[in-house]
Formats: C-alpha cells, sequence, structure tokens
C-alpha cells in the first residue's frame, strides 16, 4: 500500500534526492573547465564549456593561401611564447580558409612547441561579443596559461551598438586587454561593417568623416590583416590533389581534374571549401571514410 502520510513520504523522498546526487556529475571547478585545448565560450552559464575535439583541417593542407598562413603562424608563435603579438582580422573571400587557418594554427603552434600549459583556443559566437568583457576578466586569473579568442564571421549591422565592446576590449578601457589574451576574427568585410551601412552613415550625418570613423576605426585596432581571395583554377585543383592525397583516395589525375572542375561549375565558384565539399562526395562515392 502507498504510504498514507508525510511521515511516511519523508524517507521516501530522502532516498530518491540522494540517488539523484548520486547520479549527478560533480560540478566542475574553474580549474577543471580550464585544462583541455578549445573551448566554447556560454556567454549564459558564464564560463567556457570544454570541446573534446576541435574541427580542423591539418596544416599542410591549406593550400593557395601560403603567405597568410606563414604571417598567422609566426604570430601565434610569439604570442605562446610570451612575446609581443597583434590582434587579427582575417577577411575576405567565403570558403578559402579564414577559420580553418586560425585553428590549423592553434593546433601547429602548440604541436611544435610543446608548451605546458598548451595554448587554448576559446571561440565566442557573434551575439556574445558583449559578454567579452566577463570572458577576459575570467581568463586573466588563469596565468600563466595563454588563450587565443575567436569569433568566427564577425560583422555588425545597422543599429548594432555591440562593436563598442570590441573596441574597448581590443586597446582601450581601464583595465586594458589581459596579456595572456590574443584575439583573432574572420569577417567577409575588411571593416566589418557593409558597404551601404557606411555610405547611410555619410549621407545623414551632420559630419560624414566622423560618422563613420567610429565603426570603420574598430578594424584598425587589429594590428594584422589577412586578406583572402578567390583563387584561380590551378590553384582550386592543387587543393583538390592534395586533399585527395592525404584520405587515400585513388583516382587517375585526369578524372580527379575532370570531375573536380564540373563540380565547381555546379556550384559557381572556386575556393577551399568547394574543394572540401567536392573530396567528400569523392569519398562517399568510393566508399571511403575520412577522418580529420
Amino acid at each position: 500500500m502507498p504510504p498514507s502520510n508525510a511521515e511516511e513520504l519523508s524517507p521516501l523522498l530522502t532516498r530518491i534526492a540522494e540517488a539523484l546526487e548520486r547520479l549527478s556529475p560533480a560540478e566542475e571547478s574553474e580549474a577543471e573547465q580550464i585544462a583541455t585545448d578549445g573551448y566554447v565560450w556560454d556567454a549564459e552559464a558564464g564560463r567556457p564549456l570544454p570541446v573534446p575535439k576541435i574541427n580542423r583541417v591539418a596544416f599542410p593542407l591549406l593550400v593557395g593561401i601560403d603567405r597568410q598562413a606563414t604571417l598567422l603562424l609566426n604570430n601565434t608563435e610569439r604570442f605562446a611564447r610570451g612575446l609581443p603579438a597583434n590582434n587579427a582580422l582575417l577577411w575576405g573571400a567565403r570558403g578559402m580558409g579564414k577559420s580553418s587557418l586560425v585553428k590549423a594554427a592553434h593546433a601547429q603552434v602548440n604541436e611544435s612547441l610543446k608548451l605546458d600549459p598548451t595554448l587554448a583556443l576559446v571561440e565566442i559566437h557573434r551575439e556574445d561579443i558583449p559578454t567579452l568583457p566577463r570572458l577576459l576578466h575570467l581568463l586573466r586569473d588563469q596565468t600563466p596559461r595563454r588563450f587565443l579568442l575567436f569569433c568566427d564571421d564577425l560583422s555588425f549591422d545597422q543599429e548594432d551598438a555591440s562593436y563598442k565592446s570590441l573596441k574597448a576590449v581590443l586597446e582601450g578601457g581601464i583595465e586594458g586587454r589581459p596579456t595572456n589574451v590574443l584575439f583573432y576574427a574572420t569577417s567577409n568585410r575588411r571593416h566589418l561593417m557593409a558597404r551601404d551601412m557606411i555610405d547611410n552613415e555619410r549621407s545623414t550625418a551632420i559630419n560624414p568623416g566622423e560618422a563613420v570613423e567610429e565603426k570603420v576605426s574598430l578594424s584598425d585596432r587589429f594590428g594584422l590583416w589577412l586578406g583572402f581571395h578567390n583563387c584561380d583554377q590551378q590553384t582550386f585543383l592543387t587543393m583538390v590533389e592534395g586533399y585527395a592525397a592525404h584520405f587515400g583516395l585513388q583516382v587517375e589525375p585526369a578524372q580527379l581534374h575532370a570531375e573536380a572542375k564540373e563540380w565547381s561549375v555546379t556550384r559557381g565558384s572556386r575556393s577551399g571549401r568547394v574543394a572540401w565539399q567536392f573530396i567528400q562526395d569523392l569519398a562517399g562515392r568510393l566508399g571511403r571514410p575520412i577522418e580529420l
């Protein structure tokens, strides 16, 4: 028979509560939260969430962006060694390896320098930029570890004032950027704002130059600018060849080129992303799994 009163129910509820506590994982300490190589900033929870495996392409597979790769890798290495380094803005054509380069450079530095503790990569989403000061306050106390903050596809639209939070973090503010933190961002826009926004500011402002300067000056706070442009056909085919060789996809060169060209025509563009999508299709047709 079920318990008939509160006194009989109490021991049962206590046992249920204790069982649930045993099943619940222990809450991580801040030290445990900052222990692996990759994180995603959870603005709502106010803490970085560990990423078990970062989704990235190996550094040697990034073809057609040699100069950009060398500059970013050198900048990242200097930062990881505790030397002066610049915040970096990777801007330009879609699918040309901007975000892939950031993640690949991070892995390459950890592999080559054998750091202890390792350089950590922390991704912050564009919509969480206003909470960036909160994240920096947390990371400031994690010395001697160094953190590479990464925001992919960063841009600002009309009536968006969150860029002011980023400006203060990059150079201004009473505390300034922590010495153990560097900020990398990717964007399709060189000045992080749409051209029609710039034109609109100029046409409606009393002083057009001053109206635009505040928003455009944001990109000036990145000391390292790396531009990415659409690739030609030969570079595209070199990308495809590199992927095919790396994953052991046995296809005659002439056939590989012909299929890759046809794929790029159907997509209406040539880029590293298009090359990777072609390789995924090819591997699927050949019944070969791909593991990065």
